[in-house]
């Protein structure tokens, strides 16, 4: 989170999920949409592995022409890597990607593209492509990564997107469903009849869009053994990030039936492909994998959040530069980004916390009245003070959400927290509460002691196990260190680990 960003603009906000997974944020969008505004549309070919993405500006029909793929992503290009905190310089993850990319375009279906490829300053483990040979990935996916052919893995499959030009053709079939779809708004009189027309359009579009994912996984896998890696690591990585997505959820009882309206077919489909793909070349133990040098250049790489947006610590932000700090209750999931800080839990709770600036209002109640909260509730406004700082406390119902809202200043700053739920009920108020009067300023002992995390390599001994070695990670809750040590180097907790194995340890 940086501070003093403002996203309460009037305007409304257009956050299409692109593609690749289930978006994961949807929750927390669609209400943050009823309450604040702010934000474009783009348009990618895009693998969300663990998040949201950029879109890229949209194509008007009939403007195809020579080129107009590579002036997409030029023009996209500076906006991708603001949205995602900059590019990440650090001379081993350069050569870990640079390595490969030589071979996989010799290997690839056009071996005349030429490719930009760019390591965003982002832990989401993400990668994506922008139409002209524009590829991202980011520090939290090189992270989650074993081996060089894991990398190799994701950088075929958004190869295959550039190659086969899915970002264009999605925008074309977009923009023939909207069309579609304002027709029979417009012109049938049936509003039953149209709905339901509408709702197989976007089945239509999504089945489209999980198609590409699932041709560009096909042509990776194939890509990947060309260039004489390991074709089963695309499976292996995709395995990976399962299992991440599983210890990131805040729901761990929730339901996992797919979400037919996304634009990503299923984790076990993509499997499937991969694996079916893979045994067409070979049987497993082919290919270069190359684990020990991989893990080598990556060594010493930042983990997690940058310092310079503030430090997620289990339930707890904490933020150097601000010197402030709070804590969620317990079975929340904190996502720190550059925008704000985000939660949510299992109940449907979601919370955002970001700064403003409040320095031309008198007071927190003139700031909390000035219009940027819709539906706001003039009677719930209270000044109040949290931790010795002023603060103001509201409510706010809008489109069927329900909203707890407190700003507490220091300086010209106000620290925003907004609380949303369809079904508020005395844990919602009382979650509210609990962290917002967690709010408090660091001492300067505490800003001292907060440093940022990095990934480090040891070599196993003799007689280590994943238990014995958990235990020195840190930036994780001591009783998940194990399941996060496991899913981090793809090892099984109770198999011993052969003496010279690299491993990965986040440390401090």
């Amino acid at each position: 989170m940086t501070k003093g960003q403002d996203v309460t603009a009037k305007a409304a906000t257009d956050f299409r999920q692109p593609a690749c997974l289930p978006a994961r944020r949807g929750l927390r969008r669609a209400w943050l949409r009823t309450l604040v505004a702010g934000g474009t549309a783009l348009l990618v070919a895009s693998c969300q592995f663990l998040g949201d993405g950029p879109t890229v500006g949209t194509v008007t029909p009939g403007t195809l022409r020579p080129n107009l793929a590579a002036d997409i992503g030029e023009r996209e290009h500076p906006r991708v890597v603001a949205t995602y905190g900059g590019v990440y310089k650090d001379a081993g993850a350069e050569r870990a990607v640079a390595s490969v990319v030589g071979r996989l375009v010799a290997a690839s279906e056009d071996p005349s593209q030429s490719y930009k490829i760019t390591i965003l300053n982002s832990p989401a483990i993400n990668a994506f492509a922008l139409p002209g040979g524009y590829l991202y990935v980011t520090r939290g996916l090189l992270a989650l990564a074993n081996d060089t052919s894991e990398v190799a893995a994701v950088l075929a499959h958004e190869m295959a997107h550039v190659t086969a030009n899915h970002a264009i053709k999605r925008q074309q079939r977009a923009e023939a469903k909207q069309l579609a779809n304002k027709i029979l708004t417009d012109v049938v009189q049936d509003s039953e009849e149209a709905r339901k027309a509408i709702i197989s359009s976007q089945l239509s579009f999504a089945r489209f869009s999980q198609v590409q994912e699932l041709e560009a996984d096909d042509i990776g896998v194939k890509t990947l053994a060309r260039a004489g890696f390991d074709p089963y690591a695309a499976a292996r990585f995709l395995r990976s990030m399962a299992a991440f997505a599983q210890y990131q959820s805040a729901d761990k009882s929730g339901s996992t039936a797919p979400d037919f309206l996304s634009s990503h077919p299923s984790t076990p489909e993509r499997l499937q492909i991969a694996i079916r793909a893979a045994r067409q070349i070979g049987a497993p133990g082919i290919g270069e994998r190359d684990r020990t040098r991989y893990l080598s250049q990556i060594d010493g790489m930042l983990f997690g959040d940058d310092p310079l947006e503030g430090f997620v610590r289990g339930r707890s932000f904490l933020h150097k530069a601000l010197g402030i700090s709070y804590t969620v209750p317990a079975g929340y999931i904190l996502e720190n980004t550059p925008e704000a800080v985000l939660a949510s839990n299992g109940d449907g709770t979601a919370i955002r916390f970001d700064g403003a600036d409040v320095s031309s209002y008198s007071s927190l109640r003139d700031y909390m009245n000035s219009g940027w909260i819709n539906g706001l509730l003039p009677e719930s406004v209270r000044e109040t003070t949290i931790n010795g700082l002023p603060a103001v406390t509201g409510a706010a119902i809008t489109q069927g959400w329900s909203f707890r809202i407190a700003v507490v200043r220091i300086g010209k700053t106000g620290y925003r927290f907004i609380f949303a739920s369809r079904s508020p009920n005395d844990t919602f108020d009382r979650d509210f509460h609990q962290t917002v009067e967690s709010f408090q300023q660091l001492s300067p002992t505490e800003r001292a002691r907060l440093r940022s995390l990095r990934i480090k390599v040891v070599t196993a001994k003799p007689g280590d196990t994943a238990r014995k070695l958990a235990i020195g990670m840190s930036g994780v809750e001591p009783s998940r260190r194990l399941e996060f040590f496991t899913i981090l180097n793809d090892l099984d907790a109770n198999q011993p680990i052969p003496a010279g194995t690299a491993i990965k340890l986040i440390v401090d």
